[in-house]
């Protein structure tokens, strides 16, 4: 590991995406693709002693083991809680600042996913050690983000001048969110907002936008942009965020948002399919499809996630 780039900024804790400068990002970057391309048993112990707590309020799969996963690779331990909205004291009542308040005690980082959106900041305000929020309500994901532009970075070698289409749920869904906040860090980029009027992007991300000169336009049905975009980012309803009567409403126009054999025809050769993942029936494709079809990307970009994470986790580590 002795070419990867030395850190050019630290961050203590990682709660927002808006944190990831372009600087930072390519660091990251750079040293994901150092342990990604050399043998798992080369990698270095490079957190050896170091202990990582896993605290989840929500299920999860791809963000809890590739983190367990990532800081194993690394060297380091783990202790975790996967279902701690249970099985923790917060079923006692017990608030987010106290619990935060013994953990740091135990561990020398705090991944946390909540369902109460700021949960991740209000640890983070106390925490003695870095807090990771590996999402937090209908706010942000911040490793996702991380994932996804790395993702990117490394299906197309560059991230200026990529059109992007934003598919599904985008009102409940955090990792739209999040990856908006990096997209605005970058030239030439332009996002289409693609979703049913209940599920329309937010207006803060729309001024956001805005601010850094990123070019957005919205469409009613995922037909409209197929052909024109370099990435498209698909994601599910967020059927545990939404109300009953939105779910109900969303069911005669769920056709417009789905991407399955036909219209694959309608994506550029060139143009990447991503998904946070886990999809559900948003994507209609058949296994053999998936497994074969460059353009189909979001089992690497779920991949992808290790090591994007393996470089967090070893920056606010080694300080």
């Amino acid at each position: 590991m002795s070419e990867r780039k030395q850190h050019l900024e630290r961050l203590q804790h990682l709660v927002e995406s808006q944190q990831l400068s372009k600087t930072l990002l390519s660091e990251l970057f750079s040293n994901a693709d150092g342990f990604q391309n050399q043998p798992v048993d080369k990698i270095p112990p490079l957190v050896r002693g170091k202990v990582m707590a896993t605290l989840f309020y929500e299920p999860s799969t791809r963000t809890r083991m590739s983190f367990e996963s990532a800081m194993l690779r690394l060297g380091g331990q783990v202790i975790t809680s996967e279902n701690a909205r249970d099985f923790s004291s917060a079923i006692k009542g017990e608030t987010i600042e106290d619990t935060i308040r013994i953990v740091d005690d135990y561990a020398d980082c705090v991944v946390i996913r909540h369902y109460e959106e700021g949960a991740a900041a209000r640890a983070a305000k106390l925490s003695k050690v870095p807090v990771i929020n590996a999402g937090d309500g209908k706010g942000q994901h911040p490793t996702q983000a991380l994932l996804d532009l790395y993702t990117v970075q490394r299906e197309f070698g560059h991230v200026d001048g990529l059109r992007f289409a934003m598919v599904g749920d985008l009102a409940s869904g955090r990792t739209v969110r999040s990856l908006c906040y990096l997209l605005g860090k970058f030239k030439d980029v332009s996002v289409t907002f693609v979703a049913p009027d209940i599920f329309r992007m937010k207006e803060d991300i729309k001024e956001y936008l805005d601010r850094h000169k990123i070019r957005w336009d919205e469409k009613s049905a995922i037909n409209q942009v197929l052909g024109d975009v370099d990435v498209i980012y698909l994601t599910r309803v967020q059927k545990e965020r939404i109300k009953p009567e939105d779910l109900k409403a969303y069911q005669p126009v769920k056709d417009n948002f789905i991407l399955n054999q036909e219209n694959l025809q309608l994506v550029r050769p060139e143009a990447r399919i991503l998904h946070p993942l886990p999809k559900v029936d948003e994507i209609a494709l058949p296994v053999e499809v998936e497994n074969k079809d460059p353009r189909v990307a979001y089992f690497r970009q779920a991949s992808n996630g290790l090591y994007a994470r393996m470089a967090l986790l070893e920056h606010l580590l080694n300080k």
